[in-house]
C-alpha cells in the first residue's frame, strides 16, 4: 500500500481525502500545520506529500522549502489563490504539480495516482538499473545512452546527466539554475548557454521534429519540462 502525507489545516478536508485515497489502495496521514507535518516527514516513508500553502505558522512555501533541502518526494501544493504568481512561485519552490481550491475530487486522485506511478517507477529503475521506457524513447542507465526513431546514441556525460534529470523529474518545471546545480553539482553562474546548447544537441536526437519538441518542452521564462504525456 503507497503511503502520503497531507499536510492542510483544513480537518473535514483532510479526512475526505484520507478516505478518498484509500479506495486506491493508498493510505493517508494528515498534520495540519507545517512544523508537524515536517516532523511526521522523518518517521515514516512517503510517495508523496499534499501540501497547503495558506496555513497558519510556516505556509506551504517555507514547508516545501524545508521539505526540499532533505528529499525529493513528489510534492503537490493547493492554492485558493487562482493566480498565476502563485504556481510560479511554488514550481519554483520545487512543488511537482498544483490544485486550486475548490477542485474536483477526481482530478485530486487522478493526479496524485500520477504522480505516485512516476516517482515509483523511476525509483524502481533506479535501484535495478532498468532502463526508462517512454513513448519512441529509452534510456539505459548502463550504458549511458538512449534509443529513439532515430537510432541508438551514446551520449556524452552531460548529455545524458541532464536528460536523466529532467526524466527523473517528469512533468515537473525545472528551472535553469535548478537543472545547473543538480546536473553541474556547482552554484549557478546565470550563464544558460551550457544548458541551452546540451538540450539542443538532445533533441536532435531525441526529436522527429527538433523545432516542436515532444519530450524537453521550454517553459519560457522558467526552464524546461520532460513532459509527462510520453
Amino acid at each position: 500500500m503507497h503511503q502520503i502525507l497531507v499536510i492542510d489545516d483544513d480537518r473535514e478536508l483532510c479526512a475526505l481525502i484520507k478516505r478518498s485515497v484509500l479506495m486506491e489502495n493508498i493510505e493517508a496521514d494528515c498534520c495540519y500545520t507545517g512544523s508537524t507535518g515536517l516532523e511526521q516527514l522523518k518517521k515514516k516513508a512517503y510517495q508523496l506529500v499534499i501540501l497547503d500553502v495558506m496555513m497558519p505558522g510556516s505556509d506551504g512555501f517555507e514547508t516545501l522549502e524545508q521539505i526540499r533541502k532533505e528529499s525529493n518526494l513528489p510534492v503537490l501544493m493547493f492554492t485558493a489563490k487562482d493566480d498565476s504568481a502563485s504556481k510560479v512561485r511554488g514550481l519554483r519552490a520545487g512543488a511537482d504539480d498544483y490544485l486550486t481550491k475548490p477542485f474536483d475530487l477526481d482530478e485530486l486522485i487522478a493526479r496524485v495516482l500520477s504522480l505516485i506511478r512516476r516517482y515509483t517507477r523511476f525509483n524502481q529503475a533506479e535501484d535495478a538499473a532498468q532502463p526508462l521506457v517512454f513513448d519512441g524513447l529509452k534510456i539505459d542507465l548502463d550504458t549511458r545512452s538512449i534509443t529513439t526513431v532515430k537510432g541508438t546514441f551514446a551520449l556524452p556525460p552531460k548529455e545524458f546527466d541532464l536528460l536523466f534529470v529532467l526524466a527523473k523529474y517528469q512533468g515537473k518545471i525545472l528551472t535553469k539554475q535548478r537543472l545547473y546545480e543538480l546536473v553541474w553539482g556547482e552554484e549557478y553562474c546565470y550563464d544558460d548557454n551550457n544548458i541551452m546548447a546540451i538540450i539542443s544537441r538532445l533533441r536532435k536526437k531525441m526529436e522527429e521534429n527538433p523545432g516542436k519538441p515532444r519530450y524537453i518542452q521550454t517553459i519560457k521564462g522558467i526552464g524546461y519540462r520532460f513532459s509527462k504525456e510520453v
